[in-house]
């Protein structure tokens, strides 16, 4: 992973969420953020259309329960990192248990979330 880039989609129904987060991925050496969407069909989409190393998925996406949306991401692209975000703490068990890779809090600090997914890749490097 070191000598690639880190292709990262972002879905998020909010324009405003979606600008700030890839402004703050994109500053990153090697991570490049290849999409948005902003509903559960345009995520599939761009998933179906390149699989992604990482996803960025807002737990109130809209068009699609959420266990059913993170099914489908696993039979279109199994391997890609699925790393949650919600502004409900309360729904961290829930998130995980569904098979996301990672939980991020929305109320946490930017750094915290770049911590998490560096740790994502550095577990494989």
């Amino acid at each position: 992973m070191a000598d690639r880039l880190l292709n990262i989609l972002i879905g998020d129904a909010q324009p405003r969420v979606r600008f700030g987060l890839r402004l703050l991925l994109e500053q990153q050496p090697g991570w490049r953020v290849i999409g948005e969407a902003e509903d559960a069909q345009l995520l599939l989409d761009h998933i179906r259309l390149g699989c992604p190393d990482l996803v960025l998925l807002d737990w109130e996406l809209p068009g699609m329960p959420v266990t059913e949306l993170l099914a489908a991401i696993r039979r279109a692209c199994p391997h890609l990192w699925v790393v949650f975000m919600s502004s409900k703490d309360e729904l961290r068990q829930t998130v995980l248990q569904a098979g996301a890779d990672i939980f991020a809090y929305k109320a946490d600090p930017p750094e915290k979330l770049l911590e998490l997914i560096g740790g994502l890749v550095k577990s494989v490097e």
